[in-house]
């Protein structure tokens, strides 16, 4: 059983929050090697979804109208030594729960890396744009339509 950690961004602690940023700076900017600008904003509105110490895997929160108008998973990631474990398979149901259980039944919109698509798509995500560049990576948006509750 996986210790998820979840907190809206006034609620982290100065460590958290340092081990979250590191983390997103790891993956996408010195492994994908593509120095742009994580610190968006949206952070500040989001709710944060980690496990680890250092974190293994994260993802954050988007309320609707904050990017898109759907809730949106974003900056998710799984740690190297963590990969092909299934945490990031669960980070991303965790995300989808917590997403629901704030949300109720609804829509939730990503912008994803194209090499990702497939596994979105094993979530209900379905690509809803062209391909986009996004800091010269390849990107598709996703939706993944509001489930009937149970």
């Amino acid at each position: 059983m996986t210790d998820w950690r979840f907190a809206p961004f006034p609620a982290l602690t100065g460590d958290e929050l340092y081990a979250i940023l590191l983390a997103r700076a790891r993956v996408f900017i010195v492994e994908q090697n593509c120095p742009y600008l994580d610190l968006d904003g949206h952070d500040l509105g989001a709710f944060h979804l980690w496990t680890g110490a250092p974190v293994k895997a994260y993802l954050r929160i988007l309320l609707p109208g904050a990017k898109y108008d759907e809730p949106s998973l974003g900056r998710v990631i799984t740690a190297r030594e963590a990969r092909r474990t299934g945490l990031g398979r669960a980070l991303m149901a965790e995300g989808i729960r917590r997403a629901e259980a704030l949300f109720g039944p609804t829509a939730i919109r990503i912008g994803a890396q194209k090499y990702l698509e497939r596994f979105y798509g094993e979530f209900g995500f379905v690509r809803v744009s062209d391909d986009y560049d996004d800091d010269g990576i390849p990107h598709v948006e996703m939706l993944r339509a509001a489930q009937a509750t149970r």
